[in-house]
């Protein structure tokens, strides 16, 4: 026998490398086969529930890192649930329906015009379900649980129906009309454009100053005052109606070389040098909110212009008061609506002038500019007219300008029940504070919804005309619509005539001859995912309404978190969430936003097929994702590395714990050495703290406090002087089998507080453990220990670990003055006061095993040598290193004076020489 053949070295077969992205596949394939989700869910039948609601992402494309964030992080907070002692059903979902599938079908060839709408939207149904199919794997593949083979899709029979449920019921509470609202508009393509169809060109524009005489002042303003506006669109001041004012801002009324003029006071040096006046004086000053309902007179038309307050009015350019043109401009609908102003937009589709532009009709908008401003200048209302270049709005398609036009809608009528929803919006639990004024103050300030669309591709608004062209919505309708859609799916709106689409024998007053005709605009998309609560929270049996949580983007506040929330209270009188949950966007290294253009996307199964699911995973965890988070392939390699150090630690936990049975070998804490104690202790405080950090969905403080305790309290300390019990001791001594005790316990609960993050490598982890469960994520989430004067024994501790910190301080010293190579070479003597010596005394354990020295000595500190150089002074402590005098001992490397020679053997130190005696008789034969 040799003396290596006395030491505990064990070995274990779990891999220093994770081989993450060729093992988590297989790993998957076996959480199938095993059923691993389906028997989660039944391990929680009947225990409280908690339900995050996914907000469906839109299915085009491959995934990307904001979509990693996201789904994983529901993945965290689904999973630990789960192992809370909770419910915790996970839907994924997705939103099928809009714009960009119309896109990318006609980028791929398809010509739209050459088919039926019907035939077209097959088209558009087969590419979103490719999509779809696609980006499950992607999710899959990051390891998130739920329910693929089932999941909520908006283009779905059963999705559909419900929603038009929801339309139905808003209906007929009386939220459902149709006015006249400013979009986009193209008369190159005479369609309408969404916001994704619009690219920035720059143009060159005329740039002029009008101005509006006082017809009425309201004895704020004479009426030989005029008010000056600005405008690079003349085309539309045959539609003017108001002048927007800003009810904060102050306002001069100036003599400028004999004519009276109001602007902005901050505005006016600037309009008096750009309008070229030289002799200006001040007649005085007024409030925006003054000059309120004044009237002007159009420059000219024979109509008045009214003076209406508008938070769009800024100080950036112009003169502080805003042409208003409700029936050309999105804000001044807005602002116009609050004062009862009719819409005028008198352009038709291919951008000429109607009969509602006395003298243009026929004129196409941009040719109307020139005849405007003569006409301006013979009324004298034309201050200065120039040209200018800047970005304005094309149609991406043609590359031709586009307009604000308004044109009939559908809307949903928010006023009617807003502080509904503002009331609403109080009782849910915003996880951010700062989210519920966001959503608040979007709520309290945003206009009608207009929920339709000219597109082909989503849900069809179900609505029917009459012969008189009456609106035709009733509960009979709607649910027989409804049942149609269940049955046939919404594709049978645009494949029957509408006779066919309305009840056997339905009939109207407002079509004697039984005519009838249907809409064929479809709903806003945000109609189709805003309906979720009701075709998904409330259609599944093991799913429950509201949710319990909402968790989407930050950008989520003006879309989904607002659409649902808005559908929800208009049709249940409740929100359909009790928390929300917000996450900022995925920027790059830089902080930049990731675009292909810039070349810095980072795409998640590119990450994965690299360096494997469980880093995105861990990523995740580490960042702060309430505000916008970063990511690069360096900022991978750094969680890559933190994720080396858990593993290796865990490893090495393993492998010394080969030969340890829980069962057999376990030491009770009462019996415990008491810095195994104080392990104990510190992983309780870890397993506290990390899941309330879970309960708190604060990822990066878990990632934080078990990274700490992996490094610092591990393999920095106990790990670090664990190999002389572990490796020395005899097999079975009771120092041996107390520090097997703890590193069982800190694999197991590790292993458990690691699964909702990491479950590749915890599953892989598990099997090294003889545990019963089969899967970890089939486990429960360790509970917080409660362990008799566990308070006393960590503060007596805390205070030797910071003594330590002085130890290792003098230890690194004299490394640098070469007085010693390694601390087990240290003879370290220590000079303290009785109270430490006290601290000492109390810990009863083995300093100089701890603190890896070949001996160690305690003296009072009243015994320092005086004018010794190599002593540090500390606060109640001095220092003395030496090299330890004698020879090093052949089996626990340690030095000693006292060392035993064994023939054939070498020497032994005497704790060595009792082990073998006792336990390894045969190396003496």
């Amino acid at each position: 026998m040799k003396v290596k053949d006395t030491l505990n070295l064990l070995k274990t077969k779990f891999p220093m490398r994770a081989g993450l992205p060729n093992k988590e596949p297989d790993r998957q394939v076996e959480w199938t086969e095993n059923n691993l989700y389906e028997r989660r869910q039944e391990l929680n039948k009947g225990k409280k529930s908690f339900v995050l609601h996914d907000g469906p992402p839109f299915a085009n494309g491959n995934i990307h890192m904001g979509h990693a964030l996201n789904k994983v992080s529901k993945d965290i907070i689904v999973r630990y649930k789960s192992m809370s002692g909770f419910r915790s059903p996970y839907v994924p979902g997705w939103d099928t329906h809009g714009l960009p599938i119309e896109q990318a079908l006609t980028n791929s060839g398809v010509d739209r015009k050459s088919m039926t709408v019907a035939e077209y939207r097959k088209l558009c149904e087969a590419y979103a379900w490719e999509q779809v199919n696609t980006q499950r794997e992607d999710f899959k593949r990051l390891g998130v649980a739920g329910e693929w083979d089932n999941p909520y899709v908006t283009l779905t029979k059963d999705y559909e129906a419900e929603q038009i449920k929801v339309f139905g019921k808003m209906a007929e509470k009386g939220f459902i009309y149709r006015g006249l609202k400013p979009i986009y508009w193209s008369p190159s393509s005479e369609s309408s454009l969404a916001e994704a169809e619009i690219e920035y060109q720059d143009v060159k524009s005329p740039n002029i100053y009008v101005a509006f005489k006082v017809n009425d002042g309201k004895k704020v303003l004479d009426e030989d005052t005029s008010l000056i506006i600005w405008t690079t669109t003349p085309w539309t001041l045959p539609s003017n109606l108001a002048v927007a004012v800003n009810t904060d801002f102050d306002y001069a009324v100036v003599n400028a070389d004999g004519r009276k003029f109001v602007v902005a006071s901050k505005m006016a040096e600037e309009v008096a040098e750009t309008l070229g006046w030289e002799d200006v004086e001040l007649i005085k000053e007024v409030k925006g909110s003054d000059l309120e309902h004044v009237t002007t007179k159009h420059p000219f038309y024979d109509r008045d212009s009214l003076v209406i307050l508008g938070d769009h009015v800024t100080l950036e350019s112009g003169t502080g008061l805003v042409h208003t043109a409700p029936g050309h401009g999105e804000e001044d609908f807005i602002a116009a609506q609050q004062y009862g102003l009719k819409v005028l937009s008198p352009v038709d589709e291919k951008g000429c002038f109607t009969s509602e532009a006395p003298g243009l009709e026929g004129v196409y908008y941009d040719d109307a500019n020139k005849i405007i401003t003569d006409w301006l200048k013979e009324n004298d209302a034309l201050l200065k007219l120039s040209f200018f270049t800047h970005s304005y709005p094309h149609d991406w398609r043609t590359k031709k300008p586009v307009i604000y036009r308004a044109t009939p809608q559908w809307f949903a009528s928010i006023k009617d029940f807003r502080e509904d929803i503002l009331k609403a919006i109080q009782e849910v639990d915003w996880l951010q504070p700062w989210g519920m004024q966001r959503i608040y103050n979007m709520v309290r300030d945003r206009g009608d919804w207009v929920i339709s669309r000219q597109r082909a591709w989503g849900v069809p608004l179900p609505i029917f005309y009459a012969e008189n062209g009456d609106a035709i919505i009733t509960p009979e309708t709607i649910e027989h619509v409804s049942n149609l859609f269940a049955e046939f799916g919404s594709n049978v709106w645009f494949e029957r005539e509408a006779k066919d689409l309305l009840p056997e024998g339905f009939e109207s007053p407002s079509s004697p001859n039984g005519r009838f005709t249907k809409e064929t605009d479809i709903m806003d998309v945000w109609f189709d995912s805003g309906s979720s609560h009701q075709a998904v929270l409330k259609a599944r049996e093991n799913l429950t309404f509201p949710a319990d949580m909402y968790l989407e983007g930050s950008d989520q506040y003006r879309g989904w978190f607002n659409s649902s929330l808005t559908t929800s209270v208009a049709i249940n009188d409740t929100t359909p969430y009790k928390s929300v949950l917000s996450q900022g966007m995925v920027l790059d290294g830089d902080g930049r936003k990731m675009s292909k253009s810039l070349g810095n996307t980072i795409l998640p199964n590119k990450v994965i097929k690299q360096m494997g699911a469980d880093i995105v995973r861990l990523w995740v965890s580490s960042v702060d994702a309430q505000a916008d988070v970063r990511v690069s392939m360096d900022i991978l390699k750094q969680v890559s590395e933190v994720y080396r150090k858990i593993r290796n630690t865990i490893r090495f936990l393993i492998q010394n714990t080969e030969d340890f049975s829980p069962v057999e070998h376990t030491v009770p804490y009462e019996e415990l050495r008491t810095v195994d104690q104080y392990m104990m202790n510190r992983l309780n405080q870890t397993v506290e703290n990390v899941l309330t950090a879970y309960d708190n969905y604060d990822f990066s403080d878990i990632y934080k406090e078990i990274n700490q305790f992996c490094t610092v309290d591990m393999s920095n300390f106990y790990v670090n002087f664990s190999k002389d019990v572990l490796y020395i001791d005899a097999p079975d001594a009771h120092s041996r089998r107390a520090m097997q005790t703890v590193f069982y316990q800190v694999t197991v609960k590790l292993t458990k507080l690691l699964t909702p993050i990491i479950p590749h490598t915890t599953e892989e982890i598990w099997t090294y453990l003889d545990e019963e469960t089969d899967y970890v994520q089939l486990a429960e989430m360790p509970e917080v220990e409660q362990y008799e004067n566990a308070e006393e024994l960590v503060e007596k501790w805390d205070k030797f670990m910071r003594l330590r910190d002085h130890i290792l301080k003098a230890n690194e010293v004299a490394r640098e003055n070469k007085v010693i190579g390694k601390d087990f070479e240290a003879d370290t003597t220590l000079y303290a006061t009785e109270e430490v010596k006290l601290l000492l005394d109390s810990l009863n354990t083995d300093l100089r095993q701890i603190l890896i020295a070949s001996n160690f000595t305690v003296k009072d500190l009243s015994e320092k040598p005086e004018g010794d150089t190599t002593i540090l002074d500390f606060d109640h402590v001095s220092i003395k290193v030496e090299h330890m005098e004698g020879e090093v001992c052949e089996r626990c490397r340690i030095t000693s004076k006292e060392l035993i020679e064994v023939e054939g053997v070498g020497k032994l130190c005497t704790r060595c020489h009792h082990i073998c005696e006792e336990h390894y008789p045969e190396l003496f034969e």
